[in-house]
């Protein structure tokens, strides 16, 4: 069994004004460590070998051709096993400018991606194309030229159209009804807004809807009301929080708009079902999982 030392850890370093757009070898991040603010989406596309990653404390198996999906705000508790190649690309939502996704189609698909899903599987066919245009995109990254961001942006489009083919073929970007479209609209509004709205009402509001509807639309789609999720996104910025060992649970509870500690110490128990005090004791610490 593999001791936790051989997994390498992605480490989160203070954030420095940058381009909004990172690409590096897994290899390169196990020795390096990466620059990651708390507003970048990740892929993590893996070229090579078979093991584990770690993600918020849960082990999950991986292959060859799988790439995985890990949107702001996710606790970045993560680590991979020895042997495995690949990719990390990291961006904004502004660099391939996302936001603007309702004028730009390709990225409906790439939204709903990390809105629905983990992991994926890229075929063959498509992994020869997207790796040419990886390749690419990794010499531009480290040359530092003129116009070296709206190349990057142009290459990582394309990157992104094939992986939207691919999701085509897995069926997973059908024709957005009306409920879908409001629940990315949520999603996006949470992603955004958590640390200020945390009522039903909030969000409703801002999406022309009633509470009642957008809780019923949300447990459609996901099995759970809005309020759950709502939640579940502050209480996972907050466990992300707590694995520095720096911040105490004062800071903590103001940086998310709480006014009152016991207020915020029950939401975290009942939400995460464990005290703050606890997870801060198993968060720092780190045990091994594997």
């Amino acid at each position: 069994m593999k001791q936790f030392n051989d997994f390498a850890p992605l480490h989160f370093e203070k954030a420095s004004n940058c381009l909004p757009f990172k690409i590096h070898t897994i290899e390169w991040i196990k020795e390096n460590g990466i620059d990651l603010p708390n507003d970048y989406f990740m892929l993590i596309w893996i070229v090579a070998g078979n093991g584990y990653y770690r993600l918020n404390l849960q082990k999950e198996a991986v292959n060859t051709n799988q790439l995985l999906l890990i949107k702001p705000g996710q606790l970045h508790d993560l680590k991979f096993s020895s042997g495995l190649q690949g990719y990390v690309i990291s961006f904004t939502d502004s660099f391939p400018d996302i936001e603007d996704y309702g004028r730009e189609p390709v990225y409906t698909p790439i939204y709903q991606m990390f809105s629905q899903t983990q992991v994926i599987t890229i075929n063959s066919e498509l992994a020869d194309d997207m790796s040419d245009i990886t390749e690419i995109m990794m010499k531009e990254y480290s040359r530092h030229n003129l116009y070296r961001a709206e190349i990057l942006k142009r290459y990582f489009k394309i990157f992104l159209i094939y992986l939207s083919r691919q999701l085509e073929s897995m069926e997973q970007a059908p024709k957005q009804s009306r409920n879908t479209a409001i629940f990315q609209n949520f999603m996006a509004l949470l992603d955004k807004n958590f640390k200020e709205y945390k009522m039903v009402a909030d969000y409703a509001d801002r999406l022309s809807v009633t509470p009642n509807y957008l809780n019923e639309v949300v447990k459609k789609l996901t099995g759970q009301p809005a309020g759950y999720h709502i939640r579940q996104r502050v209480a996972a910025e907050a466990k992300r929080q707590a694995i520095h060992p720096d911040n105490c649970m004062k800071k903590i509870a103001y940086e998310l708009g709480f006014c009152d500690m016991a207020h915020f110490s029950k939401f975290f128990k009942n939400t995460t079902g464990i005290s703050f005090s606890d997870f801060k004791k198993r968060g720092t610490v780190l045990q091994p999982v594997f």
